[in-house]
């Protein structure tokens, strides 16, 4: 058996390095390397193979040392991800126990995309990521075990509601690039002064700006009508005294 390096190019015009194992004239194993698209990428690609092929092995004869720029073969950013991976613990969303739904939120925080091109991201961050079927089941699970109340109520106890005092609601719409209207998404009063059927989206927050719960209502419906439906479940669900929380509507600019 034979063993060698290869040089090859590509439909790109790169070169690719790649270790050949030949029985005969049959390959029977090839391990790709790298492409190198300028001389010092394909010098150190080069290097790169013969310390694989060597397997660790000093060589028996000194090799002149040449002056080279760093290559990075792979990146990811692992710290990143495991911050934001300890946030989300510290606030016990883990209770889910969804790994999907983690890295669907997670993601969304370094780079909202598509749902698609969030399978980008988490192997841009090193991770296995899930299939675009598993993430639209993930979808469907977010529904059917109701993710958000139980969010709302993870939230709620990571606020210190024994210190809850005052409420801050904000609202935004969120329009469909849509031509007809549904039952509930509707034309309306749009911010952004667009003609497309939107949703109302209105977001409750303590003093700090800490998110407790979070609702949509028709896009026809006038902002001011919200609140009132939004402090009030908030209180019943967390059986809270509506008559001692103060709330406010400042003017947050819409996500």
């Amino acid at each position: 058996m034979s063993i060698f390096i290869r040089k090859i190019k590509t439909k790109s015009g790169a070169t690719a390095v790649q270790i050949i194992r030949k029985r005969g004239r049959q390959v029977v194993a090839l391990k790709h390397i790298g492409s190198a698209h300028t001389p010092e990428e394909l010098t150190l690609l080069l290097e790169t193979a013969r310390k694989q092929l060597r397997g660790g092995q000093l060589s028996l004869f000194s090799e002149p040392r040449k002056s080279t720029s760093v290559l990075a073969l792979n990146t990811s950013s692992t710290f990143l991800f495991q911050t934001l991976q300890g946030v989300y613990q510290n606030l016990r969303f883990d209770q889910l126990k969804d790994t999907v739904f983690e890295q669907l939120v997670l993601a969304r925080l370094i780079e909202p995309v598509s749902k698609r091109d969030t399978i980008r991201v988490l192997r841009e961050l090193g991770l296995k990521s899930p299939s675009y079927t598993s993430i639209h089941r993930c979808l469907q699970r977010i529904i059917v075990r109701n993710y958000r109340s139980k969010i709302a109520t993870l939230c709620f106890q990571a606020s210190h509601p024994e210190r809850l005092s005052l409420l801050l609601y904000d609202v935004t719409t969120l329009y469909f690039e849509i031509s007809r209207e549904d039952d509930f998404r509707k034309s309306g009063l749009s911010k952004e002064r667009r003609l497309d059927p939107q949703i109302i989206v209105g977001l409750l927050v303590d003093r700090s700006g800490f998110p407790l719960e979070i609702h949509e209502f028709e896009g026809n419906l006038a902002e001011t009508k919200t609140i009132i439906p939004v402090v009030t479940a908030f209180c019943k669900r967390h059986e809270l005294d509506n008559h001692r929380l103060k709330t406010r509507t400042p003017n947050f600019v819409p996500v």
